[in-house]
């Protein structure tokens, strides 16, 4: 050996030695101080040794959060947990002897009989290094390697980035005199405050087990799929074995040739029986004991741990909808950091709102009617559930299983990290047209506005161009329809005079055309936004040529009335909800409940439902839709409902059925399905899924969700709808007696009417002149006139008018006599 080396070492010797035994000596001192500063209180060295802090910060641990839903029992259903340490904290009564005496006998055989510093094991590691040049020995004790990984810990905590992590771990981990000194000061202090079985439980909660398995239950769960109170002797030893040298020792590595299945994990078991041996010699165990651990095997059962929401399989788009619900929150932190860090560091346990009968209900409705894939038709399928008067959401399935590994989405379609049931922020969807289930927004608006279900529009089709629309959010007030534009109704069909009853149970998009023309199209736009309908493709670039982000802000042009707007299914069951809480707007939460590790709860946003409709308007909708799911478009649904409840809905359908839709809702529960082109132009009434057209499955999930919810929870009759509001408005029809059709006409379409001629009567007036009018619905309605064909005038001389020769005054609407097709 050179003798300069020689002579750095025995001078870093020197140093480090003085202050060594100076903390030996105040370590013994926290257990005999007369015997120990007896020979030592004026060794200088002490003095500096003592002007170290010994007060070490303890910080809770960072814990793996778990997410749960809720069996048919009320109890927890685990979906998922996330961590960056797999950690799992438990107390001494979950560890068992075997466990704490492997840690006793491996690393610090004498750790009752000293303080917090091993001075016997410290100059051995001083004299190994220092002087023989051997490699660096830990001569440290429990409490110090406790010391250690705390140290660690505080330096790392609330780090996200990787390279920051690894120089905080290399800065904390430094081999050095000042470091190892300062931690002997630390461990002194720590045993003055806590008890040597603290201190060991917090070291066995707290040491790395290899990769990211940190403290011995997550160890024992993941190299034996056991737990620590019931690990047997061998698989004790053999995980203490492993916080020596976590990298060498780890029994995760099946290929190592060193530590590897073929060898039977040999660096593993030396290490096992090296502290069995000590076991042995401590008293802890007896021979028998002994001899068969050490007979035994070293064998491994990994049980891999999936960390995130994959682990839920199709119930991972919730969990990922919980997991965004924390990260994009500012309740829960003021930066994207902070939140990430709350969730994967916490030791939380979340309480969703899923309920897993309805969530099993709607994953087998989805599976056994929409395949994951298909060759020549990318389809999407999904079905969410939202509880009225609460914003709960009970049930969330799609037709694919949650990854959001890119390895994963790109070998397999059956896999996806998009939620189809959200929207862009929530799930990562830009959403879907919805049709004409976005017409309840329309009905919604003409009853804010006093229409009354049974007042009639004019139904014909027509070309909208160059016809004039309000709209309060322009200047101006007002919009003109610049282009041809002439939509059709789906059975191809001109009903003319139509109700706005009769118009929502047959779906006609002529009568809600004109409907909406008598309305404020940012009226209709305003009321869908209060019920929490947004453009789904919020916060997704909308132009990649610009870079444009999107707004969520619907659009409001006359075709949007039909359901162009590409929105989230899971918003329009938070409408559906609204009307079925009685005009009550709770916006859609997955979190019932979060607790913390030392069982208390963890503050929730506040509640943030809003009553946005008037219960009367609210429950004249319901009427309508009811009335519509249960003799109109939502029939097919309806029939299938058992057990069934009162329920309400309406179906959509896009242009060439891109998209269908059924949405409905009892008292109870709020339920949205759907089918959809997920990319590609595929018409669902022109293929064949299971012998039958794909539009149809819409009708085939909703009623088995429903029906669960039936079942668990049943439905409140639907409330009375308002008489105000069946009847609508009174207007009177001016009286056009008298007049040519032609100006009786121009009158009464000035005043809003439309008119119908009638034909001619036998009448003593003069020919061509009206005789009688007859409406048929309030503002707006239908107004037949009736001429005279002149038979009965005298000498050509006509006839005053009087007595009953008028038209009526301005009819209720009642649509008695309404065609219901």
């Amino acid at each position: 050996m050179p003798v300069s080396s020689l002579g750095g070492r025995v001078g870093g010797l020197l140093g480090f030695i003085g202050l060594s035994v100076a903390a030996g000596v105040l370590a013994t001192a926290a257990v005999t101080p007369a015997i120990a500063l007896s020979g030592a209180a004026a060794n200088s060295t002490i003095g500096v040794f003592e002007d170290l802090p010994d007060y070490l910060e303890i910080q809770p641990l960072s814990q793996r959060t778990n997410v749960y839903a809720t069996n048919a029992d009320g109890s927890a259903h685990l979906l998922a947990y996330f961590y960056n340490q797999n950690r799992v904290e438990v107390g001494p009564e979950q560890v068992n002897g075997f466990v704490k005496d492997a840690a006793i006998a491996g690393e610090n055989p004498r750790y009752y009989d000293h303080g917090g510093v091993d001075l016997q094991g410290t100059v051995r590691a001083i004299v190994n290094t220092y002087i023989l040049g051997g490699s660096v020995q830990g001569g440290s004790s429990i409490t110090q390697q406790y010391v250690k990984n705390v140290n660690i810990q505080n330096a790392i905590r609330n780090l996200t980035d990787q390279d920051e992590i690894t120089a905080a771990y290399e800065k904390a981990t430094a081999t050095t005199e000042s470091r190892k000194v300062q931690e002997m000061k630390y461990a002194i202090g720590l045993e003055k405050r806590y008890t040597k079985d603290e201190i060991l439980m917090g070291y066995l909660n707290i040491a790395g087990f290899g990769g990211t398995v940190y403290g011995v239950e997550a160890a024992a769960n993941y190299y034996f799929g056991t737990t620590a109170a019931n690990a047997t002797l061998p698989q004790a030893a053999s995980l203490l074995a492993i916080v020596n040298n976590p990298e060498r020792f780890r029994l995760d590595q099946a290929d190592d040739p060193e530590n590897g299945a073929e060898n039977g994990y040999a660096a593993n078991k030396t290490r096992r029986d090296y502290i069995l041996g000590s076991m042995l010699t401590e008293g802890m165990i007896t021979q028998q004991e002994h001899d068969d651990a050490v007979a035994a095997p070293v064998e491994p059962n990994i049980v891999q741990p999936t960390v995130g929401c994959s682990a839920a399989g199709q119930a991972g788009f919730f969990c990922d909808y919980v997991r965004r619900a924390i990260t994009t929150d500012g309740f829960f932190g003021d930066t994207a950091d902070e939140r990430l860090q709350s969730l994967i560091t916490s030791g939380y346990d979340i309480y969703t709102t899923l309920d897993m009968d309805l969530q099993a209900a709607a994953e087998s409705a989805i599976n056994d009617n929409v395949p994951m894939t298909l060759a020549d038709f990318d389809i999407g399928a999904s079905v969410v559930t939202v509880e009225p008067g609460t914003g709960k959401i009970r049930a969330m399935a799609q037709n694919k299983i949650y990854s959001d590994d890119p390895g994963v989405l790109a070998s397999d379609p059956s896999y996806s990290a998009v939620n189809f049931n959200a929207d862009y922020e929530m799930g990562g969807s830009t959403g879907f047209q919805p049709g004409s289930t976005y017409k309840i927004f329309t009905l919604l608006e003409w009853l804010k506005e006093g229409h009354g279900l049974n007042e009639t529009v004019d139904g014909r089709v027509r070309d909208w161009q160059g016809s004039t629309w309000q709209d309060s959010c322009v200047d101006g007030g007002s919009i003109t329809v610049g282009e041809s534009y002439r939509p059709r109704n789906d059975e191809n069909d001109s009903p003319g005079s139509i109700s706005a009853l009769q118009s929502t149970v047959t779906s006609k998009n002529t009568g809600f055309l004109a409907m909406a023309n008598e309305l404020d199209l940012c009226g209709i736009r305003d009321t869908a936004a209060s019920m929490g309908v947004h453009r789904a493709d919020q916060g997704a670039i909308v132009d990649a040529a610009t870079g444009a982000v999107g707004t969520g802000e619907l659009l409001k042009n006359p075709a949007d009335v039909l359901g162009t707007n590409e929105v989230a299914p899971l918003q329009m069951a938070g409408a559906f909800a609204t009307i079925a809480a009685g005009g009550l707007y709770c916006p859609p939460t997955a979190i019932e409940r979060i607790v913390a590790p030392d069982g208390s709860d963890v503050p929730l946003p506040a509640n943030q439902c809003q009553q946005v409709l008037d219960p009367a308007v609210a429950a004249t909708a319901a009427y309508a839709l009811e009335n519509a799911f249960e003799d109109g478009t939502g029939a097919t649904s309806s029939g299938r409902l058992d057990p069934s409840a009162p329920t309400f809905g309406k179906t959509g359908t896009t242009d060439e059925a891109y998209a269908t839709w059924m949405s409905g809702a009892t008292t109870k529960a709020a339920t949205v399905s759907g089918v959809y082109n997920v990319t590609g132009f595929v018409n669902q009434r022109e293929y064949r899924l299971g012998g039958e057209q794909a539009a149809v499955k819409r009708h085939r999930i909703f009623p088995a969700v429903m029906s669960v919810a039936n079942a668990k929870w049943g439905g409140d009759p639907l409330p009375e709808p308002s008489q105000q509001l069946l009847r609508g408005s009174q207007v009177s029809v001016p009286d056009v007696t008298g007049l040519t059709l032609d100006a009786a006409t121009d009158v009464l379409e000035r005043a809003g009417f439309t008119v119908r001629d009638g034909g001619a009567r036998d009448s003593d007036q003069l020919a061509g002149t009206v005789v009688a009018a007859e409406a048929s619905g309030g503002r707006g309605g239908t107004v037949t006139l009736y001429t005279s064909n002149g038979s009965q005038a005298q000498n050509g001389v006509p006839t005053p008018f009087g007595g009953n020769g008028g038209p009526g005054g301005g009819g209720n609407g009642d649509g008695d006599d309404e065609d219901d097709d």
